[in-house]
């Protein structure tokens, strides 16, 4: 499995070294010394740490739905022009897109500041790893 520096950890849990640091200190988040002494933190060890202290905002829609993926957020952005529009949205540390018609989009009345609720279903999801260094 993958290792991680404190700096690697820091920036995929959205949070400062010093935090990772705080983490390491207090047992939450196991870590071992490398071949050069450096801290690292074992991928699998990082990535339940990573799903145990993700806090989403609640959906508090009263709507059932098959889609497991529902991300809460604010509106940030929304480009329009005569039928299709932009929105995007911050969840929590996500970044989200979507395109829709610009009637969606008034019907819903989205602006930024607006509270949403992304629901992806998807049976393509890609996933990339990053090259080597």
């Amino acid at each position: 499995m993958p290792q991680f520096r404190i700096s690697q950890a820091a920036g995929l849990l959205g949070v400062s070294d010093d935090t990772v640091r705080r983490y390491v200190e207090t047992g939450a988040l196991p870590a071992t010394r490398d071949a050069s002494k450096r801290l690292v933190i074992d991928g699998v060890l990082l990535a339940e740490f990573a799903r145990a202290h993700s806090a989403a905002a609640p959906d508090s829609s009263a709507v059932q739905r098959s889609a497991r993926n529902q991300l809460v957020g604010l509106v940030t952005s929304v480009v329009a022009d005569k039928v299709m529009a932009q929105v995007e949205m911050q969840c929590g540390r996500s970044r989200v897109v979507s395109l829709m018609s610009t009637e969606a989009v008034q019907d819903l009345g989205l602006a930024p500041g607006s509270l949403a609720v992304a629901v992806i279903k998807s049976t393509n999801v890609t996933l990339e790893i990053p090259t080597p260094q």
